[in-house]
């Protein structure tokens, strides 16, 4: 992976288990069980994401067994959102009746901290990566999202002295050690205003847990 920002696309998952509109509910469980993921993009096409089915889509006809209502009709109520009610997925057999759409989907050039925005936000675990015109390239999940966190500390540190300290003036001394993915900057820094823009810089490198100043000024 190159320096930072890193993007979607340096983490995601490129082999994908994906299923189409008329995949019933019991060989949505299947691959799930198998794969061991939480949620499967619906294609159809040519691999256009129309949806996402998940755990939480399934759960439904579980939660109200004997309780799906007899009214046809009210297997398509929605709520305010505009998704299915879980009463209305409880009824539901196929991938395209469980289905929350449009899916939650994320571009593979985006920043993993738009990604991990989109999940909290929208409160998902897992995001298609679609192109352009929305056919899946793959999928990021918040594990993904954390491998940033196992860059040796050696890695970091070049990172840090490469884009970060090779940038101040001449004449500073400033040294960098990282250990648990904490960054400590030591020996002299003569201009002190560069306190905040340098510890900015060093946070937004990939990796980095925390920050620890211990600089002085000659």
């Amino acid at each position: 992976m190159s320096d930072s920002p890193y993007t979607v696309s340096d983490v995601m998952t490129h082999t994908v288990v994906a299923v189409g509109r008329d995949a019933s509910f019991k060989e949505i469980v299947e691959l799930i069980d198998q794969w061991k993921v939480s949620a499967l993009p619906v294609l159809e096409g040519e691999g256009r994401v129309v949806g996402v089915v998940s755990e939480a889509d399934l759960l439904p006809k579980e939660e109200f067994r004997g309780r799906v209502p007899a009214d046809q009709d009210q297997y398509q109520a929605r709520d305010r959102h505009g998704r299915l009610s879980d009463l209305a997925k409880a009824a539901a057999v196929t991938a395209g009746e469980l289905m929350s759409s449009p899916a939650v989907t994320v571009h593979a050039d985006a920043s993993l901290a738009e990604a991990a925005r989109i999940m909290a936000r929208r409160r998902v675990k897992r995001l298609p990566v679609v192109d352009a015109i929305g056919l899946l390239q793959g999928v990021v999940s918040r594990s993904d999202l954390l491998k940033v966190f196992l860059r040796s500390a050696e890695e970091i540190a070049d990172e840090v002295r490469r884009t970060v300290i090779a940038q101040l003036p001449p004449a500073q001394a400033v040294t960098v050690t990282v250990a648990d993915g904490v960054v400590t900057l030591g020996g002299a820094l003569h201009d002190t205003a560069l306190v905040p823009v340098l510890a900015r810089a060093v946070r937004a490198v990939e990796g980095v847990v925390d920050i620890r100043l211990a600089l002085v000024r000659p």
